[in-house]
């Protein structure tokens, strides 16, 4: 290493030490089983003093999972004081039963949703209906804080960058608050999305999604589905570790670091972690990031 780049190094560090006005978010989803449901309750308990802006929670496709996605929501507006923000997608719901769902959610006092069209099932063709059209929906029933999703590496069934970027403005004109990308490893591609948005008259936050990776070839599946590059990099950092879990975590718990680093660097001053309910590396990342619980003044 360099003088100068170990000065770099140095720099960054010490600037990301001074930082006070970080953000964050995590995202859950409905647990399956008691054991999982045991390990949701114990992340969120150990996420929520970071006291983040909000955490959201995965909606599915069939009324068992939704269901238990309210389930979810209505415990943590009783048991925490963390704004919870329900996923919401129209794929499977008529504009009355979405209405219905609104109205049910502002009277449960949630105040945040985030808003999703939600993936087509196998052998159906694309709904003429979109996340836009579910935005306009919700703030048609009451003033809700909206995100929407936002994909750096273009959305799979995009007929191009410039349609995606074009539908993201939709959303955001529709009245959306922010966009939370998909996952992604490469930065570039992230702050040349951002540039573009930008450039498009996008005024709404476009946040990372920052994803921790623990099971690497779990990783290459979701990144096949979500039209994400793994780069060359990532594979070399993980071989060898399908059996070793523990440097695995050490490993994704510092990819997930440098990355916010550079991201903070580059004026990032909000990120979203999609936790897959485990709460240690997103509580890493933050800690590195300045984001820690607030300890009460002695008087």
């Amino acid at each position: 290493m360099s003088f100068h780049h170990a000065q770099q190094i140095e720099a960054l560090n010490e600037r990301l030490s001074s930082l006070r006005d970080i953000d964050v978010s995590f995202e859950f989803f409905p647990p399956n089983s008691a054991a999982m449901e045991q390990t949701l309750w114990q992340s969120i308990e150990h996420l929520a003093p970071l006291k983040p802006r909000f955490v959201s929670v995965t909606y599915g496709a069939n009324s068992g999972v939704r269901d238990r996605t309210h389930n979810v929501i209505e415990k943590i507006h009783q048991h925490t004081d963390l704004q919870a923000a329900p996923h919401l997608t129209l794929i499977d719901a008529n504009d009355d039963e979405l209405r219905q769902l609104a109205r049910q959610y502002w009277q449960q006092g949630v105040r945040h949703i985030v808003a999703l069209r939600g993936d087509v099932p196998a052998g159906h063709a694309n709904p003429n209906r979109y996340a836009a059209d579910l935005v306009r929906l919700l703030k048609q029933e009451h003033d809700f804080e909206i995100s929407v999703a936002a994909y750096p590496e273009v959305h799979p069934d995009a007929s191009s960058a410039q349609s995606d970027l074009i539908n993201l403005k939709r959303k955001v004109d529709a009245g959306a608050t922010r966009a939370i990308t998909q996952f992604f490893f490469d930065i570039e591609a992230y702050l040349r999305f951002r540039d573009r948005c930008a450039a498009a008259g996008i005024d709404a936050e476009i946040v990372p999604g920052i994803l921790p990776v623990t099971n690497y070839q779990q990783l290459l599946k979701f990144s096949q589905f979500a039209n994400v590059r793994v780069p060359n990099w990532l594979h070399h950092m993980f071989d060898g570790l399908d059996d070793d879990p523990q440097t695995r975590k050490l490993v994704g718990a510092n990819v997930a670091i440098e990355m916010s680093k550079v991201l903070a660097k580059e004026g990032v001053s909000e990120f979203h972690f999609y936790t897959l309910n485990r709460a240690e590396l997103s509580y890493a990342i933050c800690h590195a990031l300045g984001v820690r619980p607030t300890v009460a003044t002695p008087t």
